[in-house]
């Protein structure tokens, strides 16, 4: 909804609010960690799995992206869905989301792949085995006592691959048509 607004609509403050959202793809997460970690403490959600999804929820590069792909939708979709008596939301809904669905699929794809891989956050946020992703839980196969086993490492590490490439090679039309889309103006 921040894209939308940022593409189509005009207010106090627009440039200056994006040039704020576009300064935080400068910042790098790790820098945030201490306060979110004190915010996920204030409310109470440490060792869970929202604890570890709730500071990656709203992305400066997701509405970044987003704003950018419906500036490239003509205004004459907006103005058709007014005459058929869409309010803003429902042309939202009807109009944008439709025509942007493999640049979320795209997105989607690059967001999960980068924080399935992160490692950092969730070994902080996460105290109990039962809440930790496979990343964290590699680290804890490759620090045996006893030494490395190598086979277990590998068939852990292609497990926590192959949900991945499962999900690239069902959503491989949508992605590569973004690309497609992306480069034809």
């Amino acid at each position: 909804m921040a894209a939308y607004a940022f593409a189509r609509f005009q207010f106090f403050g627009h440039n200056i609010a994006f040039a704020l959202v576009l300064a935080q793809l400068m910042i790098m997460p790790d820098v945030l960690i201490v306060e979110n970690y004190r915010t996920m403490r204030l409310m109470g959600v440490l060792d869970t799995t929202i604890a570890m999804a709730l500071p990656y929820i709203a992305s400066a590069f997701g509405i970044f992206l987003m704003r950018q792909t419906f500036k490239t939708v003509p205004r004459e979709l907006d103005e058709a869905a007014r005459v058929e008596g869409c309010g803003p939301i429902q042309t939202l809904w009807k109009v944008y989301v439709p025509l942007a669905k493999p640049i979320y699929v795209a997105y989607g794809l690059v967001s999960v792949s980068y924080h399935w891989n992160n490692f950092l956050w969730p070994l902080i946020v996460t105290n109990s085995g039962s809440t930790r992703p496979l990343t964290v839980g590699l680290a804890v196969f490759s620090s045996t006592d006893q030494g490395i086993d190598w086979s277990i490492i590998t068939a852990a590490t292609f497990l926590s691959v192959a949900p991945l490439l499962v999900a690239f090679l069902l959503f491989q039309r949508q992605f590569v048509q973004s690309f497609i889309q992306a480069g034809i103006k």
